[in-house]
């Protein structure tokens, strides 16, 4: 056993800005675009295929093999959140508002995607780091797998890292010791079973924000996920939940409020120094140098 920990990540919305979709339309960019980890213990590696199993077996798909969270309906998504919830898993999202974004930030391909994938492998790192004392077996690093998405390279991805690491930008947190930039990956969703439990955190969490045909948003599978969430003390935003920009300049409405509520903020709230501005000047000269 080397790595101490893996990582898998799925995303839920797109990264189009403007043309958004509004309620009982067609077409159209999401409003939001969550990218989320699932980790755990590399020790429980085989355990995740049997997790997976017991979702599709309970939801009354027995003989399936590929779990999408977007093809179930409300009650089968929320036996789906109730399972996971119970396993010995942390979760991390990163909820980026992009109707806040001027047209004019991100327009390379996969530009926005790999910029607030660097907000979700910092709060892995701290994380992994956090949690070496309770899980002594390895070498304390963590592998990192992707959901594999169409036109985007891998091998690009790496590089951005590399320009990261390099980089001396102070706002730049990764704790590196525990990031293998090597061991970076992507796997089709319907080849693993921890990829599919990574999109049922991935689409909870969006569906608490990303309002649906009807412009409602649904919070009951964030809630049930809760005590997946990474925190420090007791506080899980900006750890395990991550809004991009600051909560309060995301033009969030009642029902989407709710979600900054249930990770025990306030809305109104004046934002702190971690507050995630999407211009980022020096990021993007990172970001066009990488090929992204």
């Amino acid at each position: 056993m080397t790595h101490t920990f893996h990582a898998f990540i799925d995303e839920s919305g797109d990264d189009g800005i403007g043309n958004f979709r509004i309620p009982m339309g067609r077409g159209g960019a999401s409003h939001w675009l969550v990218i989320s980890a699932l980790i755990y213990r590399s020790i429980n590696s085989l355990e995740a295929v049997a997790w997976r199993n017991e979702i599709i077996e309970k939801i009354g798909s027995k003989g399936k093999k590929d779990l999408h969270f977007k093809d179930l309906d409300h009650p089968k998504r929320v036996c789906a959140a109730q399972v996971l919830a119970t396993k010995p898993v942390r979760s991390i999202s990163v909820l980026a508002a992009k109707k806040p974004i001027p047209n004019d930030i991100y327009t390379s391909k996969n530009q926005l995607y790999f910029y607030m994938t660097r907000y979700l492998i910092e709060r892995v790192s701290w994380f992994c780091r956090d949690m070496r004392q309770q899980a002594p077996e390895g070498d304390g690093r963590v592998a990192i797998t992707f959901s594999r998405r169409g036109g985007m390279s891998y091998e690009n991805f790496r590089a951005y890292l590399e320009k990261l690491r390099a980089s001396r930008d102070e706002a730049i947190s990764i704790h590196w010791p525990v990031i293998d930039i090597e061991s970076v990956s992507a796997h089709d969703h319907s080849s693993s079973a921890s990829l599919q439990l990574a999109d049922v955190i991935a689409s909870s969490f969006a569906a608490s924000l990303e309002p649906n045909h009807f412009g409602n948003c649904e919070l009951t599978y964030a809630r049930i996920l809760r005590p997946t969430v990474y925190r420090r003390g007791k506080k899980h935003l900006s750890y395990g939940v991550k809004f991009v920009p600051h909560h309060d300049e995301c033009g969030l409405d009642r029902q989407q409020a709710e979600m900054v509520e249930l990770f025990g903020g306030e809305v109104g709230s004046p934002p702190g120094h971690d507050c995630g501005k999407l211009a980022a000047c020096s990021l993007s000269s990172a970001l066009a140098n990488s090929g992204a």
